[in-house]
Parts: C-alpha cells; structure tokens; sequence
C-alpha cells in the first residue's frame, strides 16, 4: 500500500508565469509568496542567472485540498495532443440542459481569460456533456 499523500501536476510551457496566472483564475489557486528575502518574484527573478529567470513558477489551492500546480519552460512547443489533461468540474452534480448552462457559461469566462473551445461532447448514454478546451498555450483540458 503507498503512503503517498500529495502530489503535484507538472505542466511544461514556454511561459511558467504566464500559464500559472492562467490556471489560478481558471481554478481559485493562488500565487506563492516570493522567496525569503525577496520582495516580489521580478526580484528573485533577476538575482538568478539569466537562463534560469522565470524558468519555473507554481500556483496552489489556498484551502490545501487540491494539488499544487507547477510550470516549467521547456524550449520545444506543444505538438501532439497531451497524454494526461486536466478535468476543470464545473458542472458536477448537473444533468441534462441545467449542465449545458453552468458548462457553457464557465466556457465563456474561460475563453475571456484566453482559453480555446475546441469541441462540445454531448451527451451520451454513459457520459454528460462535456467541452474540450486548450489553455493558452494550447494543453488540452474538459469543462465536465
């Protein structure tokens, strides 16, 4: 039996700062506080050596039920579709048309923070509705 307790998701981008922001207003999560003896994460950033400025940033659930979000830059984009994705569950609980509204309204406020629809699942007879998305560099994940 495995005694592990938490863990991470780890994406790999081009922007760490830019996507973590993203995924806060997506989730609730919160940004960290910058390093013991720094101010503001701009200035840790420029007491690293410049290929590691903004190499990496992390986000949390501020209730500590969720796992921590961390980004790191990679320097290859994004080219087949991601091998484990996010469900964002915005509609549990939903049925029918009530679900369609909640997901389609949270799809909205996703798309104005700069995510991409890419396609509806209707209903079935095993599943609910559910719309596929692309966060802003293009992961994908489900509004379910």
């Amino acid at each position: 039996m495995s005694s592990i307790k938490q863990f991470q998701v780890t994406f790999d981008c081009a922007d760490p700062k830019r996507v973590a922001r993203f995924w806060c207003e997506v989730l609730g999560y919160v940004l960290p506080p910058p390093p013991e003896g720094f101010a503001t994460w701009e200035e840790f950033d420029r007491s690293l050596p410049p290929d590691h400025e903004d190499a990496w940033f992390a986000c949390s659930d501020p209730s500590g039920v969720g796992p921590r979000l961390f980004f790191q830059r990679v320097p290859e984009g994004k080219v087949v579709k991601n091998r484990v994705h996010l469900d964002v569950r915005a509609g549990t609980g939903l049925v029918g048309e009530e679900r369609l509204a909640t997901l389609e309204a949270e799809c909205a406020r996703l798309v104005a923070l700069g995510a991409v629809r890419v396609r509806l699942l209707p209903a079935d007879e095993e599943n609910e509705s559910c719309i596929v998305m692309q966060d802003i560099e293009g992961n994908e994940f489900c509004l379910d």
